[in-house]
């Protein structure tokens, strides 16, 4: 049993995946010695204005007055503390929420309470800073109660005795550490002990354990691992920690080196087409927090650390518009949900300081959508990106930019991700890769179908966090397995989870009137599977059809085999061999299948647990249904070419 359509083209290009590149761009023209006469000294740095004066000479006052009204309505209320048996939720039952929304509202408060200080300068901000402040600092843990199997005491209630370095701990010493710059005076005149305590707590529970710390995070110290969002993340915060609160220079550019080498390790994971295997959402987390390292040490610098331009740092801001489906919409690969909006004003200035005028286009788009000011760019984290967007919203409402046109196809080899947009309003996506990727989800080969903008054939994505997310009961969760994903099961077997569960002979192919992504999927199932091949084209014609042929050849007849289709679309299977397939707004797709080879069913996904709690918000509280495609036979019947009439099952796909 062969590959049984025969393609004579050229190859455009094909995926190998490659070790770690050490290109090291932060470090290549500098030495940690050589930092001295290159970053400025604490004193003389001075990335935003501390006075209202300040601000209004580059503030419109409707920006001012927004900001002003964020720190008046975070007036209202104490800053409670968090108890014990909050933190103890994710080991009782698993919520990691409760704690969260107590933890990360304080800090949100702060936040609009000292920039508004800031900005207005009266003093009738001061007194819930302090509190906000000492409230923090008083805290046993920093982190997310969810991240407490970084110390050794495991998950439960904080050890006090070992300070550890998760995200949210070096958010909050970012926070403090904005909160003394712009109101240091201010919190003087109220106790001199209030920024002496800031300090000791950053240094006591972020800086003397990122001297010695060796996290998974960071590769466990292997300067040649892979790292995922965490390490831009953490670095974006633990670097301006350290460039506003540590007053030893010496130890000021060590920590700045020790950011740039970290973060330099990231980048050092990245593929050339600069990709986030980890998906758009996490594009926030990942080369957005970048983008945060490369604006603090430019700024610091005065331009002379600047890498920018580097191919990888543009193609890593590219990413967000060539994975961009429509509307809120994005290829929701691994963890990443169906939609989200990304910062506006981020975007855009990603597209100015790489020199990519589509992503500047994209921002512009972007931000016409929400016309929100200082509101569009509110969120809970990265508060340096949020201050050198909101400098910058003057600078967007005076650019013209030219209009934005989502790109027609797109191949990111180092990800093995494809997109296409194709006639009647059809847009197409899959990828391959392996099972052993960051935020993981067993689906090599899967693939998501649009129309007009509308979902159609859908990856679920991920749920609400919870204890199970990311433990060893991760592949329970449905959501996280190939048998919800658009793809077969066999012989009643699934993907595993692990990188060698792999795509194999991936080739991305580009003709003038179509899209050909093929892969063989046999090595991305275990052995009980019983497939010598199994190789998935996906077929994206321009004229507006897809077409998925699934080609294999296995040792022994199958006893099973089902083929998923999930969607949120209404399912009409009535007529044989063809299911009608209604978006929201009342467009139709039909999906044809062989009905000799396959019988066809369907079944709604009852969302009743924790987990799943996340994709009613993710879908709107639309239907999730999963449409399967049984092998029609008895158990042991041979579906070879002789029987069955090849050795390939096909679906084809296209607008009505």
């Amino acid at each position: 049993m062969r590959w049984i359509v025969a393609l004579a083209c050229l190859i455009f290009s094909c995926f190998v995946r490659g070790q770690i590149t050490p290109r090291n761009l932060l470090q290549h023209d500098f030495s940690a010695a050589g930092l001295s006469e290159v970053i400025l000294s604490q004193g003389k740095w001075k990335p935003f204005p501390t006075t209202p004066e300040g601000w209004k000479k580059i503030l419109p006052d409707s920006l001012i007055q927004q900001v002003i009204h964020n720190g008046e309505r975070s007036l209202k209320g104490d800053f409670p503390g968090i108890p014990a048996t909050t933190a103890l939720d994710f080991l009782r039952n698993g919520n990691r929420t409760r704690y969260e929304n107590i933890s990360f509202g304080k800090r949100n408060r702060l936040k609009d309470l000292f920039l508004a200080e800031s900005m207005e300068g009266k003093g009738r901000f001061v007194d819930a800073i302090v509190d906000g402040i000492w409230s923090i600092c008083e805290e046993s843990f920093w982190g997310a109660s969810a991240h407490l199997f970084l110390q050794k005491a495991g998950n439960g209630l904080p050890d006090v005795e070992e300070p550890v370095v998760d995200l949210f701990a070096a958010e909050t010493a970012a926070d403090l550490a904005w909160a003394d710059y712009f109101v240091g005076p201010q919190l003087d005149s109220v106790s001199p002990l209030i920024r002496v305590r800031i300090y000791r707590e950053t240094n006591r529970r972020i800086f003397i354990p990122m001297q010695t710390a060796k996290y998974d995070w960071m590769g466990r110290g292997d300067p040649g691992a892979k790292l995922n969002n965490w390490d831009p993340w953490i670095q974006s915060n633990y670097l301006l920690a350290a460039l506003l609160l540590e007053k030893n220079e010496g130890q000021r550019l060590a920590y700045t080196w020790k950011a740039m080498q970290l973060t330099d390790q990231y980048i050092n994971g990245l593929g050339d087409d600069g990709a986030c295997e980890e998906g758009p959402t996490y594009w926030t987390f990942g080369p957005g927090s970048v983008l945060s390292v490369l604006d603090l040490l430019k700024s610091v610098s005065k331009g002379r650390i600047d890498i920018f331009h580097q191919p990888v740092i543009r193609n890593m801001a590219a990413y967000i518009y060539k994975t961009h489906i429509g509307g809120n919409y994005f290829v929701n690969v691994a963890d990443a949900h169906p939609e989200f909006a990304p910062d506006a004003a981020m975007v855009w200035r990603f597209g100015r300081e790489t020199g990519d005028t589509m992503l500047s286009r994209f921002g512009s788009w972007l931000y016409q959508r929400t016309r929100g000011g200082y509101g569009q760019i509110e969120q809970s984290f990265h508060f340096s990106t949020q201050l050198f967007d909101l400098v910058t919203l003057p600078e967007m409402e005076g650019k013209k930019e030219g209009a934005f046109e989502d790109i027609g196809d797109a191949w990111l080899p180092d990800v093995q991700l494809m997109v296409s947009r194709l006639g009647g309003g059809l847009f197409v996506a899959a990828h391959a890769g392996n099972n052993g990727e960051s935020h993981n989800h067993n689906d090599i080969g899967d693939f998501i179908l649009y129309e007009d903008g509308d979902p159609v054939i859908i990856d679920v994505g991920s749920g609400t966090y919870t204890s199970r997310t990311f433990s060893r009961d991760r592949y329970q969760l449905w959501f996280n397995t190939s048998a919800y994903h658009n793809l077969p099961v066999i012989n009643g077997q699934e993907q595993p989870e692990g990188a060698s569960y792999t795509a194999r002979n991936v080739v991305y192919r580009k003709f003038p009137d179509r899209i050909v992504f093929r892969m063989n999927l046999e090595k991305a199932y275990p052995a009980e599977a019983g497939i010598t091949t199994w190789a998935r084209n996906i077929r994206a014609e321009k004229k507006g059809v897809v077409i998925v042929t699934d080609s294999f050849s296995a040792a022994k007849p199958f006893t099973s085999l089902t083929q998923t289709f999930m969607t949120v679309c209404g399912a009409d299977t009535t007529v044989s061999g063809k299911i009608v397939l209604t978006t929201e707004h009342g467009k139709k797709v039909l999906l044809e299948y062989d009905a000799k080879t396959f019988a066809v069913r369907t079944e709604a996904m009852t969302l009743t647990t924790p987990e799943e709690q996340g994709l009613k918000d993710s879908w709107h509280g639309r239907t999730i249904t999963r449409i399967l495609l049984s092998l029609r036979g008895k158990p042991g019947a041979s579906y070879s070419r002789e029987k069955a009439g090849g050795s390939y099952f096909k679906f084809n796909m296209h607008t009505l």
